[in-house]
């Protein structure tokens, strides 16, 4: 397979989507359908005039349908679906059918609204639809087809891997989901969580709820279900990416939001960090120095928060002291998600819990 190249300043080779593989996987087979032969190398176009190659890892042919399957390369990003066989089976449809699509082995389905696909759909995504399609015409034109075909998508092992994934909340079921706009994985751009949050607020708002929350992590989100015994379909693992959450509710608004974390992470979002992951903001010592200082902690305190190991330890400090920057902090990260949010109809609430998921501050 020819590699989607290295992202400009990380050095790092970016990969392949599991849209595309699908795609080069039913361009092979569809030819192999019409001529016979599968080619090996399959080429394919993508979008920004991108043309990879993929080598077949398998094929079949067999009366009335042909099967070909390709190895995704997520390149140097830690995607579940890297090394996962990618596989199509196309057999010809009725006259007029135009391009039916099928959940194979390993692919889920769709059964929840909320997304851009109907209940009852394969869980393969519009714009991979619309390259399949597309190269479904192309090999039609080139070998005398009519492009009338049923294309079953699987992926192997896709089922246990999909449990690492949102797809259960969302409620894509039985698999994975194929994915992909541009055809390109981006190493450590995490697009797919990012557009995990944005189905999940989808399918929250479809759902009718009114309270959402987004957790940093597990212990957060066990806490919040304590808290306001919200269903699994208005929790939203939020992860590192406040501003996903923060920006997509601020065009898609839910009634309420509550953010949740421990005092790390939310003393950056209180400092004006929208994405909170440890290699792209910090917790600023001077900034919850600031916190305590404005709420009448004495030099003593203050200087103890500055030299603090941690934001924990700041907050282990202001404890004994008994000073609230659990409080404080929730206030700030409440001030910036406001900001984000930039007068969308949500109301919010910020709850900072430590490492065993005891609140800590709230706003």
């Amino acid at each position: 397979m020819t590699g989607a190249g290295r992202e400009g300043g990380t050095g790092l080779r970016s990969g392949w989507t599991t849209g595309a593989c699908a795609t080069a996987a039913t361009t092979a087979a569809y030819t192999a359908l019409l001529t016979g032969g599968f080619p090996d190398p399959v080429r394919i176009d993508l979008p920004h005039d991108r043309h990879p190659a993929f080598a077949l890892a398998c094929e079949s042919l067999a009366d009335g349908s042909a099967t070909a399957g390709v190895v995704k390369d997520a390149g140097d990003d830690p995607d579940v679906t890297h090394g996962a066989l990618v596989s199509a089976r196309v057999s010809h449809g009725e006259p007029g059918s135009g391009v039916a699509f099928r959940a194979g082995e390993g692919v889920g389905t769709v059964t929840k609204p909320g997304l851009p696909l109907a209940v009852g759909e394969p869980a393969i995504n519009p714009v991979p639809r619309l390259l399949m399609r597309e190269h479904v015409a192309a090999v039609a034109a080139r070998h005398g087809g009519t492009g009338d075909v049923v294309v079953e998508v699987s992926v192997e092992g896709g089922a246990e891997l999909a449990l690492k994934t949102w797809n259960p909340r969302l409620g894509i079921l039985g698999g994975l989901s194929i994915l992909g706009t541009t055809g390109v994985v981006v190493p450590y751009s995490c697009a797919s969580w990012i557009d995990s949050i944005r189905r999940g607020i989808d399918v929250a708002r479809a759902a009718g709820h009114q309270h959402v929350a987004g957790c940093t992590g597990s212990t957060s989100e066990r806490t919040v279900t304590e808290l306001y015994g919200l269903p699994e379909d208005a929790l939203l693992d939020m992860g590192d990416f406040a501003g996903a959450v923060l920006k997509y509710l601020r065009r898609h608004p839910v009634p309420r939001l509550t953010v949740a974390g421990g005092i790390g992470k939310l003393a950056k979002l209180a400092d004006g960090h929208l994405d909170l992951h440890s290699a792209r903001s910090q917790v600023s010592p001077d900034a919850l120095a600031a916190l305590v200082r404005g709420a009448g902690g004495s030099p003593r305190l203050v200087a103890g928060v500055l030299g603090a190991n941690t934001a924990l330890d700041a907050l282990q400090q202001c404890q004994a002291a008994g000073l609230p920057l659990g409080d404080l902090v929730a206030a700030g990260a409440r001030r910036t998600a406001l900001g984000v949010l930039d007068g969308a109809p949500v109301e919010v609430d910020v709850v900072v819990v430590d490492r065993g998921g005891t609140v800590v501050g709230r706003a």
